[in-house]
C-alpha cells in the first residue's frame, strides 16, 4: 500500500491500522488506554511502538513478520504495517496470555483443593448434599421453600447435613435433639447472626433484640423490652388493653354477620387491626389513627402506617438478593433490589421518627403515657437510629406471630368440628357465663394444646434465622468449622415421624399427656430455646390463647366451601397467603360483660 494510496483511504474517511488496533487492543488489556492522536494518515512506527509498549514480550522476542524490515533505519521510507499482522501477533499474544494465566489458577486450585480436601478428611463432617461447581445446592432451592426440601433431604442423609449456598457452607440442622443442642448446649460457639444483605438494612445493621449479635449490647435491649413491654411484670400492667382487644374484635364479627348474616367472614382484616393498635400502644403510649410524616411530605392512614411498618418489611426480609450467596461479588451493582430495599427503609424509618417526634412532645406537655419509648428514652443509652428501630421492632413483632398462629388455630378448628365441640365444651365447664380470661388458660389445658399443636404444624418461623459458627465447635457428633453457616429447620424439627405421630395431622391432643406440662412454652422450640428465646413468647401465648377461647366461646365457625384447600403460604414463611373465609353462627350465651373502646 504506497502513500498515493494512503491518502485516498484518507479522504474517504477510512480508519488506519493505528486507530483500529487503539480500539482493539482493550479488549485485550482492559487497563490499557490509548491516547488517540491520529489523523487518519499515520504510519507503522507509531502502531509498532504501541504494540511494543503493550506486549513486552514481543519487545523482548519480535516475530519477523511483525516488525521484519521495518526496523530498518530509521532514515528509510517507513511504510504501513499490513494489518493481518497485527491481528495475528494480538492473537497470539493473548492466546498464550490466557493460557498461562488458566495453567496458573489450575495450579492454584488443584494445591488448594488438596489443603482443603486434606484439612476435611482430618475433621468427621456432617454428610453433604451433593451439587454444582460454584452454586453449590443454590439451583435446588429455587421453589423459595428451603423449609420443605431441607426435612426431605434429612430423610436421606439425616437429621444434621451440610449444602453449600454459593460460596458458603450451611450446617442444617433437622432434629430437636442437635437443634436444642446447637441453641442450649454449644451457645457460646453459634450466638451470631447471619444476616442478609436485607436485613442488615431492614435492622439497621442488627439493631434490634431478635438479630443482634450475643454481647452486651444484645443483653442490655433484652432486658429493657422485657422490663417494659414483653416481661411478666409488663404483661400484667397491659392485660386490660389485651382484653379490650380481644372484644373489640368479637364486636365487629357480630356487626358483620348482623348486616350480612349468609355471607363468609373474613377474621384477618379486625384481627390485624386490633393487634396493631395494641402494638402502638405498647410502644408509643396511645393508638395512632393518622399521622403527618414531614419526611415524606404526606399525611397516611393507619392502614399506610401498616403496611410501611409490618408489610413491606416482612415482604423485604424474604427477598432474594443473589450476591448474599457470593460475597466476593458484593460490589456487583444489584439496582432493583438495592432502590426496592432502600426505599422500604427509608420509609419505615421516616413514619418511626414521625411517631417518635409526636410522643415526645406529648411528653413535653405532660400528656404521656408510660410506654415502651419512654422508657427507652429514660435510660440515655441508645443513638437515634438504635432507638428508631427498637420501637419499630416492638411494633412489628407484638403483631406477626400472634396473627399467624390464631388465624392458623381458627382454620383448623372451624374444618374439624368434633375438636371444636370439645374445645367449647371445655370452656364451658370451666368459665360457664363468664368471658375466658387470661386468669383461666392454666385450666383449660384442650385451649392451650390447640396454640401449641398450632404453633408445630404452622411454625411462624419455620427455620430460625441463620446462625454461624464463631469458632470451632461440634454438632450431631461431627465437627463444625468456625464460618460455617448453621440453619435450624424447625419445620422438619416439628415434623419428624419420629417424635411425633402422624406428623401431617392437626391433632391438639398430642400435647395432654403426661409429657407435657400445660403452661411450658417450649414444647415445639417455636420461639426458639436458652438465651436467645424469642422476648415476645409469654404475650404470643397470652393473647392468641385467649383470642381463640373467645372466638370459639361466641361463635360456631364452619369453613367458606373451597377453604379445605386454601393452604399456601407466603414464601419463606407458613403466612397463611389467602386469609380465612368462615360462616360464623352466634352462640346462645350472656353477653353483658363485653367490653368496647
Amino acid at each position: 500500500m504506497d502513500r498515493k494510496k494512503l491518502a485516498e483511504a484518507s479522504s474517504s474517511q477510512v480508519l488506519c491500522w493505528d486507530c483500529k488496533l487503539s480500539a482493539f487492543v482493550p479488549f485485550f488489556l482492559p487497563t490499557v488506554t490509548l491516547a488517540p492522536n491520529c489523523n487518519h494518515n499515520c504510519h507503522v512506527t507509531n502502531s509498532v511502538s504501541r504494540v511494543v509498549v503493550i506486549f513486552p514480550l514481543y519487545y523482548k522476542n519480535p516475530p519477523s513478520i511483525f516488525l521484519g524490515k521495518h526496523q530498518r533505519s530509521a532514515s528509510r521510507e517507513q511504510r504501513p504495517l499490513p494489518m493481518d499482522a497485527v491481528l495475528v501477533s494480538l492473537r497470539n499474544t493473548s492466546t498464550r496470555v490466557l493460557t498461562s494465566l488458566a495453567l496458573g489458577l489450575l495450579i492454584v486450585a488443584v494445591v488448594v483443593g488438596k489443603l482443603l480436601i486434606g484439612g476435611r478428611r482430618r475433621l468427621k463432617c456432617p454428610p453433604a448434599v451433593p451439587g454444582l461447581p460454584l452454586m453449590g445446592n443454590l439451583h435446588q432451592l429455587k421453589e423459595r421453600k428451603p423449609y420443605r426440601i431441607f426435612a426431605k433431604w434429612a430423610e436421606t442423609y439425616g437429621p444434621i447435613y451440610s449444602i453449600r449456598t454459593g460460596a458458603s457452607t450451611m450446617v442444617v440442622l433437622n432434629s430437636t435433639e442437635v437443634a436444642k443442642e446447637a441453641m442450649v448446649t454449644r451457645f457460646s460457639s453459634i450466638s451470631t447472626r447471619k444476616l442478609s444483605n436485607s436485613l442488615t438494612l431492614l435492622t439497621s445493621n442488627k439493631s434490634m433484640v431478635a438479630t443482634s449479635d450475643y454481647g452486651e449490647f444484645h443483653k442490655m435491649v433484652k432486658r429493657y423490652i422485657l422490663a417494659s413491654v414483653l416481661g411478666a411484670s409488663a404483661q400484667k400492667r397491659y392485660r386490660g388493653l389485651r382484653e379490650t382487644m380481644i372484644e373489640n374484635i368479637v364486636n365487629i364479627l357480630h356487626l358483620e354477620i348482623k348486616d350480612n348474616p349468609q355471607s363468609a367472614v373474613e377474621l384477618r382484616e379486625p384481627f390485624k387491626t386490633e393487634v396493631f393498635r395494641l402494638a402502638l400502644k405498647e410502644a408509643l403510649g396511645k393508638d395512632v389513627e393518622s399521622i403527618y410524616v414531614e419526611e415524606l411530605g404526606q399525611e397516611m392512614t393507619k392502614k399506610e402506617i401498616f403496611d410501611v411498618l409490618v408489610v413491606e418489611p416482612m415482604i423485604g426480609a424474604t427477598e432474594v438478593d443473589w450476591r448474599d450467596f457470593f460475597p466476593y461479588l458484593r460490589w456487583v451493582p444489584n439496582r432493583s433490589m438495592d432502590i426496592k430495599i432502600q426505599r422500604m427503609v427509608t420509609r419505615k424509618r421516616a413514619v418511626t421518627r414521625a411517631l417518635i417526634t409526636e410522643q415526645k412532645k406529648r411528653i413535653a406537655l405532660g400528656e404521656a403515657i408510660s410506654c415502651y419509648l419512654d422508657f427507652l428514652l429514660s435510660e440515655s443509652t441508645l443513638a437515634e437510629e438504635q432507638l428508631t428501630t427498637l420501637v419499630w421492632e416492638a411494633i412489628i413483632e407484638a403483631t406477626d406471630t400472634t396473627l399467624v398462629t390464631t388465624e392458623w388455630a381458627m382454620y383448623e378448628l372451624a374444618q374439624n368440628p368434633k375438636c371444636q365441640d370439645r374445645l367449647y365444651h371445655e370452656i364451658q365447664e370451666v368459665c360457664g357465663s363468664e368471658m375466658v380470661t387470661e386468669e383461666h388458660l392454666p385450666k383449660l389445658p384442650y385451649l392451650i394444646a390447640v396454640f401449641h399443636e398450632t404453633l408445630r404444624r404452622y411454625s411462624p418461623v419455620p427455620v430460625i434465622p441463620l446462625r454461624y459458627a464463631h469458632e470451632d465447635t461440634q454438632l450431631g457428633g461431627y465437627d463444625i468449622p468456625a464460618g460455617t453457616q448453621i440453619a435450624i429447620n424447625l419445620y422438619a424439627c416439628n415434623m419428624n415421624k419420629k417424635d411425633w405421630d402422624e406428623p401431617e395431622e392437626w391433632k391438639p391432643e398430642r400435647f395432654l399427656g403426661s409429657n407435657f406440662e400445660p403452661m411450658d412454652l417450649h414444647k415445639t422450640m417455636a420461639f426458639g430455646a436458652g438465651k436467645r428465646i424469642c422476648a415476645g413468647s409469654l404475650q404470643a401465648m397470652l393473647v392468641s390463647c385467649t383470642a381463640i377461647g373467645r372466638f370459639i366461646q361466641e361463635f360456631e365457625w364452619r369453613l367458606k366451601e373451597g377453604e379445605e384447600d386454601n393452604i399456601d403460604t407466603v414464601h419463606l414463611t407458613t403466612h397463611k397467603l389467602h386469609p380465612m373465609h368462615a360462616y360464623i353462627t352466634p352462640r346462645a350465651m350472656n353477653r353483658s360483660g363485653l367490653r368496647s373502646s
